[in-house]
């Protein structure tokens, strides 16, 4: 389970006033695919809120320890039937771009017809990191910065 300080507490409880439940709990109690939808929330938002229906508190507190213990999250808040909780996001975006390779994106290009009457034509590219899609659909390399007189004289 992680530790926060009282200040990071505070932060947390205040960033989290206005986020809505992500998951709701109900008479079926904690199971294992309510648990994967909470790990699965947390690594993708790190701050969520979670609905306890049930009027026990004991079982709305054991419920909230368990989640932290089993899912290595930080209790943030605790009030009534709303639990929040912590965990640093995981890094899922750099994990996708090291799949396509580094720098490179899909892009779909659109082109209408020369005429006008027939179907636009669709075609999907790999982008570079220098380049980009003009207007018209045509593929353009930036040029190449030119460097600081000042900063390459420093060197």
């Amino acid at each position: 389970m992680i530790k926060l300080t009282p200040v990071e507490r505070a932060a947390l409880r205040a960033e989290a006033h206005g986020l809505n439940p992500v998951v709701m709990i109900g008479e079926a109690g904690l199971t294992d695919s309510v648990l994967k939808e909470i790990a699965s929330s947390l690594d993708a938002h790190g701050l969520i809120k979670v609905r306890v229906f049930g009027d026990d508190r004991e079982a709305r507190v054991a419920i909230y320890e368990r989640i932290c213990e089993e899912l290595d999250a930080a209790p943030v808040q605790h009030i009534g039937k709303l639990l929040v909780l912590y965990r640093p996001k995981k890094d899922a975006v750099k994990e996708r771009a090291s799949k396509s390779g580094k720098g490179l994106r899909e892009v779909t290009i659109v082109k209408p017809s020369p005429s006008g009457t027939k179907k636009p034509s669709v075609t999907k590219v790999l982008l570079k990191g220098n380049e980009r899609v003009t207007q018209g659909g045509n593929i353009k390399r930036a040029k190449t910065r030119q460097a600081s007189t000042k900063k390459t004289a420093l060197k």
